[in-house]
């Protein structure tokens, strides 16, 4: 049986703050408080232990394993012995993060210059689709097939 929803908010469980002051920091859940609330903390990642609402945040797939309301220096050794800040850092979302932090840095100029190396490379890539499309087309292989 295929469970269809795998990160649940549990003690340990890693989150990225969505919104706040704390915007874009990994936490972890320490405890949850009620239905809209959890105490988390983020030793590897600068953020105090406090409480924050659910909705702040994002779930990730990373889980950390220590003790139900742990103090923070368990979780600070569970944080560096997971090698947690590396694994986030090559994560495809930690990724993509950083990819729209530097588009939202770009200059006009550097706007310009994305545009005009993807001229050139949808250009090459047109070229030699033709020179391909025009060898195949004489070789039979594309085109219209002729009935005897």
């Amino acid at each position: 049986d295929v469970m269809p929803f795998a990160r649940y908010v549990e003690p340990g469980r890693v989150a990225l703050v969505a919104e706040g002051a704390l915007k874009g920091k990994l936490v972890s859940v320490v405890d949850v408080i009620d239905q809209t609330r959890a105490l988390v903390d983020g030793p590897g990642s600068g953020v105090a232990r406090q409480q924050i609402r659910l909705n702040q945040l994002h779930l990730t797939k990373f889980r950390l394993k220590y003790p139900f309301t742990a103090p923070t220096r368990v979780v600070r050794k569970a944080w560096t012995d997971a090698k947690l800040n590396e694994k986030w850092a090559e994560s495809q979302w930690a990724k993509n993060l950083a990819n729209k932090e530097k588009r939202a840095q770009m200059t006009d100029y550097d706007r310009f210059k994305l545009t005009s190396a993807r001229v050139k490379r949808n250009r090459a890539r047109t070229a030699t689709f033709k020179s391909l499309k025009l060898k195949a087309a004489r070789s039979g292989a594309f085109g219209k097939k002729k009935v005897p």
